[in-house]
């Protein structure tokens, strides 16, 4: 069976391009701390991917702090002050925020001072910026255009395998003046601001997919793809079934489509179709062997037996139109055995 992936806000498969810059820093021997010509070819390395990073967000080399991922960066920037977020945040910056900023019916959010870019369930992307302490990127960096010294946020973070990148490297974005104590104290790498020896290969990886992500940004690659959701999601509303489209009214992530299939477990659809060789993503969480209503759907206003019945597709670069149109195909099909089951 040839599996179809389509799980891209999970994970993204490692671009061509990453591979490459990591295999060629598996050679370099020196540590980036060094002043010998080996660690300043090390630090060369680093310093090379910190501007294409830089440039794919439109700052300063300067602006950038390498950390293991944005989870690292998000506890960075907030484990130190309690600040107002909302209920649909990740839980990464869920864990730090005071989640009592209003969500309406389309996912919009009102009166954080920290705030998501876009949802990576839903693909809501959010209206304003401004003025925000801190906002996670990770799903809208390289899926849409961003211009961080215009946004007016102060601080950001993302992380590489979203883009077709390394897993375990991503980043933290602030601006110049911004004093943070560092989460991890040490030795003095990255300007102080995170000590420990720098993940050379990841952060190499991380660069050339920031560069190449941005390339296929300025040259219409996420169109593309949003012209592929609009295929998955004219096929669903032209079936005749009870499908609910998540945030469709509102702008989303080109690539992100959540719907619900009333009566139909959002956990069950996701093994009915890895079973058909699909891989997509459940709205819904486990918790402690207990699956629970999508936190991020019931604050929207959902009621429980929907948000427990959603999923999410999540295209990339390399979908093509005949897996949309295969999915689509065996998840109606699916669809309809289980409402006969149902008596529907």
């Amino acid at each position: 069976m040839t599996r179809i992936y389509l799980d891209h806000n999970a994970t993204t498969p490692l671009r061509e391009e990453a591979r490459n810059a990591m295999i060629a820093a598996m050679d370099a021997v020196g540590n980036p701390s060094s002043i010998h010509a080996e660690g300043r070819a090390a630090l060369g390395t680093v310093q090379k991917a910190r501007r294409q990073v830089a440039d794919a967000f439109g700052v300063g080399s300067h602006d950038i702090v390498f950390t293991s991922n944005a989870t690292e960066a998000a506890a960075m920037a907030l484990s130190h002050q309690r600040l107002v977020g909302s209920a649909v945040e990740h839980d990464a910056v869920g864990a730090w925020v005071d989640p009592t900023a209003p969500v309406d019916r389309m996912g919009q959010v009102t009166g954080a001072q920290v705030l998501q870019s876009a949802n990576s369930e839903t693909g809501v992307i959010q209206k304003n910026l401004e003025g925000l302490a801190f906002c996670d990127m990770t799903q809208s960096f390289g899926k849409t255009p961003m211009a961080f010294e215009w946004s007016g946020v102060q601080m950001a973070c993302a992380s590489a395998h979203k883009l077709g990148g390394p897993k375990g490297v991503g980043c933290l974005i602030m601006r110049q003046g911004i004093d943070l104590p560092p989460l991890i104290r040490g030795g003095g790498q990255e300007l102080g601001r995170r000590a420990g020896t720098e993940n050379i290969v990841g952060i190499a990886g991380f660069g050339a997919a920031a560069q190449a992500a941005a390339k296929d940004l300025a040259d219409g690659a996420m169109d593309r793809v949003a012209k592929l959701r609009k295929i998955l999601e004219t096929a669903l509303e032209e079936s005749g079934k009870p499908i609910i489209l998540v945030g469709n009214e509102g702008e989303r992530l080109p690539n992100t489509s959540c719907f619900i299939a009333p009566g139909w477990k959002g956990e069950t659809q996701v093994m009915a179709m890895d079973l058909a060789g699909f891989a997509i993503s459940a709205g819904s969480a486990c918790s402690s062997g207990k699956v629970k209503a999508s936190k991020v759907l019931s604050a929207m206003g959902f009621e429980d037996d929907d948000a427990r019945c959603a999923v999410r597709v999540s295209l990339g670069p390399q979908t093509t139109e005949s897996q949309v149109t295969a999915f689509a195909e065996a998840w109606l099909k699916a669809y309809d055995k289980q409402l006969a089951r149902a008596g529907k």
